[in-house]
């Protein structure tokens, strides 16, 4: 099933262009210098400017990755009779949940309103879920079933997933990771793609083992954490869930999101601070 976001964008929220920033010959300067798009001008959180960094790596090569792998990712799932059904309860659950944050992304993202968005649900012991870049989304029943999720912790999770591909934080991570060498080859970025086109195209398989900042991870806290709220869903779950993920940690498996997505008392407070300013989002969801 595939998710389109055809309502608008929250109210009055900055329209971010939807012009591609990247031009052979003037990219590594818009990288080095232009500014990174912000989070929408009436967004509650403050998580800052987006990274410079990922304007050197094409986001549609990066895209194109995330849907190929994921692609690949739910034919391995189907093969093994691990895909859910249309019919099963729990991917339609978390389908009405990704119907109500969608329509929220876009003024975090501007390519997000033309994204084919998509979830399913793959049978895994697993505590794991993603969003590739692109809005493909996926779950693993064992974070659902081991965690036992509230409908509003599911919210937390697949905000702060989706956060993540909207900040666009695999890109920027692999535009890092390949301007550690040669200054990302400037003369070839200047004439064209050059190998950073190419790491971007093989991309596919890193995309869900990335392993991201403290930053990215505070962003995607954040901006998930309003994206829910505006969707309607208690922001005090995101308390919740991650006192849930930090008593799973002690576990000994199936810990693949928690290795990504590392715990601590830190990561709640800043929650706990930030809750006040999305409160008024969440009620005003809620009486409409």
């Amino acid at each position: 099933m595939c998710l389109r976001c055809d309502r608008p964008e929250f109210a009055s929220a900055t329209r971010l262009s939807a012009a591609s920033p990247w031009n052979p010959r003037r990219a590594f300067l818009l990288a080095a210098a232009g500014a990174a798009l912000a989070g929408p001008a009436l967004a509650q959180v403050n998580v800052g400017n987006a990274s410079v960094a990922r304007n050197l790596v094409p986001a549609d090569k990066i895209e194109a990755a995330g849907v190929q792998h994921y692609g690949q990712l739910l034919e391995q799932a189907r093969a093994k009779g691990a895909l859910a059904g249309e019919n099963n309860p729990q991917l339609q659950r978390l389908r009405a949940i990704a119907g109500r944050l969608i329509p929220f992304a876009t003024p975090w993202n501007s390519r997000a309103r033309d994204w084919k968005w998509e979830v399913n649900l793959i049978g895994s012991k697993q505590i794991n879920a993603f969003c590739m870049p692109g809005g493909k989304i996926a779950f693993f029943t064992g974070i659902l079933e081991q965690l036992k999720l509230s409908d509003d912790e599911v919210a937390m999770v697949m905000g702060h997933e989706m956060a993540h591909a909207l900040r666009e934080h695999a890109r920027a991570r692999m535009a890092k990771s390949a301007g550690t060498g040669a200054a990302l080859s400037i003369g070839a970025q200047l004439l064209g793609l050059g190998q950073v086109g190419d790491m971007a195209a093989r991309a596919g398989t890193q995309l869900i083992t990335l392993k991201f900042s403290r930053s990215d991870e505070t962003e995607a806290d954040l901006v998930g954490l309003e994206l829910a709220a505006r969707a309607g869903y208690d922001p005090k779950a995101s308390v919740s869930l991650w006192k849930k993920m930090a008593a799973a940690s002690k576990n000994q498996g199936g810990l693949n999101f928690l290795s990504t997505h590392p715990t601590g008392p830190d990561r709640i407070e800043k929650l706990e601070a930030n809750l006040p300013k999305v409160e008024r989002l969440y009620r005003d969801a809620k009486k409409s």
